[in-house]
């Protein structure tokens, strides 16, 4: 089809292109016709007594003089009728026998005239045919190109937005059927993998079900193994004599890491709780409940997080907090594993109230960290420069903020000392936002 009307537009131009080359080479100053002239003398010699009763049987047009130069006939007005006339319209001058002249009328201006409305008459219809060509291919590309393109990019901002199950309308006999046809081939392989991630998700979900289901079996053993513990060092305890009373100290002892090992297993059992509805790196859907809790089961979450006891814990001054006890007791065990394993010092614990929250300030004495590291901490995965050789996955402080933000709270990182300074902002409960209170 292209070729073909290439063709035909090269037809018509050439076809333009003769036109004008036959109205610039046509010669209109030509001799006049010798047969007609003579045609002419002879009439008017014959006619020359009566030319009232004088017709014209020629083609030509003339004017006829007298001796005395005046006009005895003409074909037609408008012509030459003095040989001067005649001379700068370059007519033919010709004497009658005898008689007078005639100045036969030279046409060349008229078939000039003539010629160049041919040519216009025929560029017209060339130009004509060729717009009529140029429009019909024009429909035919907004059809078979244009269209066709239009669709994909329709198709396109739908693949863009999401939306695999509109398919792509195809003309399998149109110019770009078979590439149209592709597109639609990758929509529906999209569409396909699409619901094979969605099956891989939903088959993950439940691994993380099931995985969940297995792990909670040997930690509800080692819980009732530590309740047996400390039950036996409580009776143990109980049942010393007199004889036996310094180890009765040591008995508490024993049952304290007993009862210690019980909360841990508990908190590890609700942990493991949340895999039923959040993956581990999409952290953002962990469920953050904060409600009123008094103050003084602070120390508590405080010393089940220092299970090395590297700190002193001070007075807590007595106040409601607003806050998630089983999330705040993950951001202080967030905290101090850190510090056991990148400062691995004596930590100190400041408390302080304002700006309408109670301030825990965790420090260490590693050194702490470079200034412009220090924006990075709370980010995914992203850990400190003195931090490569030890094994870890950045995840702590990022978990950690994220707790305490949907607490109301907050979590500041900064170098205090000689070391790393955590503070964790827990809101006091008057100062909760009014969305939080209507909840």
């Amino acid at each position: 089809m292209r070729k073909q009307f290439c063709l035909f537009l090269l037809l018509l131009f050439v076809a333009e292109l003769a036109v004008l080359w036959h109205f610039a080479m046509q010669d209109y100053d030509e001799v006049q016709d010798a047969v007609a002239v003579n045609e002419v003398i002879h009439t008017l010699q014959d006619d020359w007594r009566n030319l009232e009763t004088h017709r014209n049987r020629t083609a030509l047009d003339y004017v006829v003089l007298d001796g005395g130069g005046a006009v005895l006939f003409r074909t037609k007005p408008g012509l030459s009728e003095s040989i001067h006339q005649a001379i700068l319209h370059r007519d033919t001058i010709l004497d009658v026998p005898g008689e007078g002249k005639v100045l036969i009328y030279n046409d060349a201006a008229g078939k000039q005239q003539a010629g160049r409305q041919a040519a216009v008459a025929g560029l017209g219809i060339l130009i004509a045919v060729q717009t009529g060509a140029c429009l019909v291919y024009y429909f035919y590309l907004e059809r078979n190109v244009i269209r066709p393109f239009r669709q994909l990019k329709d198709f396109a901002g739908r693949i863009a937005e999401g939306n695999l199950d509109i398919p792509l309308k195809m003309d399998r006999f149109n110019l770009f059927g078979a590439f149209t046809e592709s597109f639609d081939i990758m929509r529906a392989e999209l569409k396909r993998a699409r619901r094979a991630e969605a099956q891989a998700n939903a088959a993950k979900k439940e691994l993380v079900a099931e995985l969940s289901h297995d792990i909670k079996t040997p930690i509800a053993s080692i819980q009732a193994a530590a309740e047996v513990g400390a039950a036996l060092a409580q009776r143990v305890g109980r049942d010393s004599g007199a004889a036996l009373e310094q180890g009765r100290p040591m008995a508490a002892g024993i049952r304290e890491n007993y009862l210690q090992i019980i909360r841990k297993a508990e908190q590890i059992n609700t942990l493991v709780s949340n895999l039923f509805t959040a993956a581990l790196e999409e952290m953002e859907q962990l469920s953050v409940t904060p409600i009123d809790m008094p103050s003084g089961e602070l120390r508590e979450l405080l010393e089940s997080a220092d299970y090395l006891h590297r700190a002193m814990i001070p007075d807590i001054p007595e106040c409601l907090l607003y806050a998630d006890r089983l999330r705040l007791q993950q951001v202080f065990d967030n905290l101090f594993a850190n510090s056991y394993k990148y400062a691995n010092t004596e930590i100190e614990i400041r408390l302080r109230t304002g700006d309408g929250c109670l301030a825990v300030e965790i420090v260490d004495q590693g050194g702490g960290i470079g200034e412009e590291e220090l924006p990075l901490l709370k980010e995914k995965f992203k850990r400190g420069k003195n931090t490569e050789k030890i094994e870890g996955a950045g995840l702590g402080l990022y978990i950690s903020d994220y707790f305490m933000r949907a607490m109301q709270g907050a979590l500041v990182v900064e170098n205090g000392g000689k070391g790393l300074k955590v503070t964790v902002m827990i809101l006091l409960s008057g100062y909760r936002s009014g969305a939080e209170t209507a909840r």
